[in-house]
């Protein structure tokens, strides 16, 4: 398993809602990227740094490279946990997933994504991820610099 840094974690727990399941009873494909979504936004709502205060400061932050693994399906009723890593946050923001049961604690699905900071007035792309938000990272509770342990995801 390749070693990275972990600069701060976040976790979401979620119940699989009826209509985000098909007729197995099982979690259609395209719903975890909500997931992932969902407690992404918790985590940004967490740094005082969400999509709205993004904006107010002119910048957007869309996804560029998503990538999903499916290990075990969730069906209805389950109840997850999406723990969330930042691994990546200098040049764009990177985050890893990984989707859990809850009771369990049995790996569901693996996941990243990829957003880069782009200037609404002009839509250029930074190469830099803009102060604010770097600055928001860093006194997230839990942030651990570069100098500290690499963890394993």
């Amino acid at each position: 398993m390749k070693k990275k840094h972990i600069y701060c974690r976040h976790s979401l727990n979620l119940e699989i809602p009826f209509f985000d399941v098909d007729s197995l009873m099982i979690v259609w494909h395209g719903h975890y990227v909500k997931y992932f979504e969902q407690a992404r936004c918790a985590f940004l709502s967490a740094l005082g740094h969400d999509y709205t205060v993004m904006r107010e400061t002119g910048f957007a932050y869309p996804v560029v490279k998503l990538d999903i693994k499916y290990v075990k399906p969730a069906t209805f009723g389950q109840h997850i946990c999406v723990n969330l890593a930042v691994v990546e946050f200098e040049s764009c923001l990177r985050i890893e997933y990984t989707i859990t049961d809850e009771r369990s604690g049995a790996t569901l699905t693996r996941a990243s994504t990829t957003q880069v900071a782009v200037r609404i007035d002009n839509g250029e792309m930074q190469f830099q991820t803009p102060d604010a938000f770097q600055n928001a990272i860093r006194q997230y509770p839990g942030f651990q610099t570069a100098s500290a342990s690499i963890q394993a995801v």
